[in-house]
């Protein structure tokens, strides 16, 4: 039996550069999907769930975090490797924390992505070499956790609202990207200000970069 993966990615030339090494290299591995989204990606394992989800960090509409939670909430057993080209410990245990199985840096992806679905389709966690400044027992540790992000209570929804205005929506174009009423959105903005006592957009901005929501 092969190694079903679905891929999210929103540069068509990391997918292409992934499938052209699994083609050649590993035959043992088949690609059951490929997503520019994280709401494509949740669609397609919906439909066909696979054994390991390969999700990148930083993606339009949905992030690759928000994606890989909302997985994990359907199947709790669902494996995912996140790539990515920030090679921080903070992003990284941010992604552990989250529910990674395995973490990639892209400049090495290529090199790295075949050992790291091997690795963690056995039930093992992987760390790319490429990475220097990471224990892995403190990432296997935020996995378990050990090491507990900070709870803010904020929704789904309200994480993902809070992305769209960090990349410079306004309300209506929230409204529609998240089929929900300008109203709503109101009022979703009402609320994370409250939970999270800030009232600037500048400052929700900052926040969401440094909880890596965005990246710049």
């Amino acid at each position: 039996m092969p190694i079903k993966i679905i891929i999210a990615d929103d540069h068509a030339l990391v997918i292409e550069g992934i499938r052209a090494v699994l083609g050649k290299t590993a035959r043992d591995i088949l690609i059951v999907g490929e997503a520019s989204c994280g709401a494509s990606a949740l669609k397609m394992a919906q439909k066909a769930p696979a054994d390991i989800y390969v999700i990148d960090i930083t993606m339009p509409g949905l992030n690759g975090l928000e994606t890989m939670e909302r997985l994990l909430r359907k199947d709790k057993k669902a494996k995912t490797i996140i790539l990515s080209m920030h090679d921080d410990a903070a992003t990284i245990r941010k992604a552990f924390s989250a529910g990674a199985r395995g973490y990639l840096v892209k400049e090495s992806a290529a090199e790295d992505i075949v050992k790291a679905l091997r690795t963690v389709y056995k039930g093992q966690y992987y760390l790319s070499p490429a990475i220097h400044n990471v224990e892995m027992s403190e990432m296997i540790a935020a996995s378990s956790g050990d090491l507990k992000m900070q709870n803010t209570g904020l929704t789904s929804k309200e994480k993902e609202l809070i992305q769209l205005i960090a990349e410079g929506s306004g309300n209506k174009q929230i409204a529609y990207k998240l089929k929900i009423s300008i109203n709503t959105v109101k009022v979703h903005r009402h609320n994370i200000s409250l939970k999270l006592n800030i009232h600037k957009q500048t400052d929700l901005v900052r926040y969401a970069i440094k909880e890596g929501i965005v990246k710049v």
